[in-house]
């Protein structure tokens, strides 16, 4: 039987399952530290043979559990949901969760931990680097670039040669029609600065 962790059980860990089953995983086994009845980390530290994917939605905890399981040897796998659209000269890295009806074009680049949530457009030569999170119905035009631990909120668009910069905020719905400096909120249409990721 084919078998796979899922760390996190929350909402989006259950969509993450959804799509594991979809690749023939049978036996799915979340892995949740908070207070529930799923397995602990402490629980399967020493049973890395399985693969494991991330089911959490934070990108800040996402990366911290990613560099824990490759500290104890983890094979993290992506999982691409079958309805996906992917470009055979893009490249995925690992850890990243593909959901349905999602389009990858020519040439984009998609880093580690990346979420690309239900029906957004990635278009040709993007760079979307690690622990990004696209959300549903996002579309970014072409030669996008997304820098790490950026977040893009529901139906927000992003027009062609725009850097979002490490750490930002896209409110949803937004248009961003130019760079947006990093660690920055912004919001809007057109898109604009609002204030500071932790302000």
């Amino acid at each position: 039987m084919k078998e796979i962790y899922i760390y996190g059980a929350s909402g989006h860990g259950l969509v993450v399952a959804d799509i594991a089953r979809s690749n023939g995983y049978e036996n799915i086994i979340f892995v949740d530290d908070g207070e529930n009845d799923h397995l602990f980390f402490e629980d399967i530290k020493n049973k890395n043979h399985i693969p494991i994917a991330l089911g959490i939605g934070s990108n800040k905890i996402r990366k911290i559990l990613f560099n824990k399981l490759l500290d104890f040897n983890f094979e993290i796998v992506s999982l691409i949901h079958p309805s996906a659209v992917i470009s055979i000269s893009s490249e995925i890295q690992k850890g990243t969760v593909i959901m349905p009806n999602v389009v990858i074009n020519a040439q984009s680049k998609i880093g580690k931990g990346v979420i690309l949530n239900t029906s957004c457009v990635i278009e040709h030569e993007n760079i979307i680097e690690d622990f990004v999170h696209i959300s549903p119905g996002v579309k970014c035009a072409g030669n996008v670039t997304v820098k790490k631990n950026a977040h893009l909120g529901i139906g927000s668009s992003v027009i062609q040669g725009i850097v979002i910069n490490e750490n930002c905020i896209i409110g949803a719905n937004s248009t961003v029609v130019k760079n947006i400096s990093k660690n920055k909120k912004a919001y809007g249409n057109p898109c604009r600065e609002v204030g500071n990721i932790n302000e």
